[in-house]
């Protein structure tokens, strides 16, 4: 079967007026509202096929037909992240070091170390906006400096200083550099000449990024004798159990750089998200504040567990706008999805529109209304579980999406328990992409309860 294109295809051009270099995954989910759960892009020689069909979608995560794909944008972002876990080419062998040496790092006990970590950076940015009474606050912007301050002393022992430094250029480079990329990822070849300055500035930045995390490797290093109980460790000091090897030097850093920037944008973006949603409705808010004013003051380690209304508006906030909007995959072998109507060849790739596949009609007739409820255990048995796929899927989906889930429930319960929040007049959610989402432009007045 014939997969739809966009109407008004040029020759040679083909598809180049579909083009939206600011916002491409929103651009692709509205044609997929126009052309169906499966379609067809061409950009000069480039084909890509977008999948946003639950059943298509299952099809596609099937791991002994399907593997990951690391399409163009992740191609330029291994100029950050080489062969970091996120960047890695499946067939280069410090992708499965780096896992098998990483796993014990997401254990429940390791886990349990860093809700300590988490509960303190929480009360920082509590004590942070409290200083602030009644004034509007870029919460966004905030709450990057949380999630990076989580990583970096969980993960590093490092601080940034995020609440008390007005140095933010570490999240503004790493910024800088997805905008980098999500832009110039559909850029034609003769754009690259109007791109020299922003292509020089994207170097200094990776450069720059490049020796803060040398300077954290390097201080590490200095003091030997000292252990920690953290990722950094695990990479410096224990053997792959495969091969008896430990990791070198500049992967350390790939994976460093990983972390910092994977946990530090995704999780961002969802506490922005999960916070706009609820200054939006008042009601999910209340239920919110009733749940965690029941819970122990400080939350534990197993009171987060037993936050599940909060889990739930984190995992709805999740479907609505994903951490990523998408992910690649490629056939192993030749083969066909949707009952053989459509033929892929081996090496062959689609993207999953993520965003697409959460608004799919298993969903129910309303999938674009924000409802926690989704997420109840009756609810959720009813839905294929391939439809929820916010982490990615298989091996090579996110190792630290334990870690990401546990910041996100047990921070927004924290500033919930806190605060009530109050949207500026008039503002309208407008998400902005950098391989990332996160709102765009939400400032919000902070009131202490």
């Amino acid at each position: 079967m014939t997969i739809p294109t966009p109407r008004f295809r040029l020759p040679v051009l083909g598809d180049v007026l579909s083009i939206d270099a600011d916002k491409p995954t929103q651009r692709e989910l509205r044609m997929a509202a126009e052309l169906g759960p499966i379609f067809e892009r061409k950009i000069l020689k480039h084909r890509l096929v977008v999948v946003s069909g639950a059943d298509l979608v299952a099809e596609l995560n099937d791991e002994t037909r399907f593997a990951k794909f690391l399409a163009l944008p992740h191609r330029k972002l291994r100029a950050l992240g080489g062969d970091g876990l996120f960047t890695a080419f499946n067939s280069e062998p410090n992708w499965g070091a780096a896992h098998r040496i990483l796993m014990p790092g997401f254990s429940r006990d390791a886990m349990r170390t860093y809700h300590r970590v988490m509960t303190e950076v929480a009360a920082e940015l509590v004590e942070h906006w409290g200083r602030r009474p009644n004034t509007s606050i870029d919460v966004t912007a905030d709450l990057n400096k949380l999630t990076l301050e989580n990583m970096a002393r969980a993960g590093f022992g490092y601080s940034f200083d995020a609440f008390v430094s007005k140095d933010d250029e570490f999240v503004a480079a790493i910024v800088r550099i997805l905008g980098f990329v999500n832009r110039t990822s559909n850029d034609l070849p003769f754009m690259r000449v109007f791109r020299r300055g922003e292509s020089a500035r994207n170097e200094r930045d990776i450069a720059y990024v490049h020796g803060v995390v040398d300077d954290v490797i390097e201080r590490r290093l200095h003091n030997p004798d000292t252990r920690h109980d953290d990722l950094l460790d695990l990479m410096l000091h224990t053997p792959d159990p495969e091969t008896g090897e430990t990791l070198d030097r500049i992967n350390i850093r790939h994976q460093v750089l990983t972390f910092l920037v994977a946990g530090n944008e995704t999780t961002a973006g969802t506490l922005a998200f999960a916070l706009y949603f609820l200054a939006t409705h008042p009601d999910v808010a209340a239920k919110v504040r009733a749940e965690v004013d029941s819970a122990v003051d400080p939350i534990s380690f197993e009171g987060v567990s037993k936050l599940r209304y909060t889990r739930s508006v984190v995992d709805e906030t999740l479907r609505l706008w994903p951490s990523a909007p998408g992910y690649f995959r490629k056939a192993r072998e030749d083969t066909s999805i949707g009952d053989g109507q459509y033929s892929m060849k081996a090496g062959e790739w689609a993207f999953v529109l993520t965003l697409g596949v959460h608004r799919d009609p298993v969903w129910g007739p309303d999938p674009e209304r924000f409802d926690p409820d989704r997420f109840s255990s009756e609810r959720a048995k009813s839905r294929p579980a391939q439809a929820y796929r916010p982490f990615g899927t298989g091996m090579r989906g996110c190792i630290g999406r334990q870690f990401a889930l546990h910041e996100s429930v047990l921070t927004l319960a924290e500033l919930t328990r806190a605060f009530e929040f109050e949207l500026e007049d008039g503002y309208e959610l407008d998400v902005q992409e950098s391989l990332t989402l996160k709102p765009q432009n939400m400032r919000m007045t902070v009131r202490s309860r």
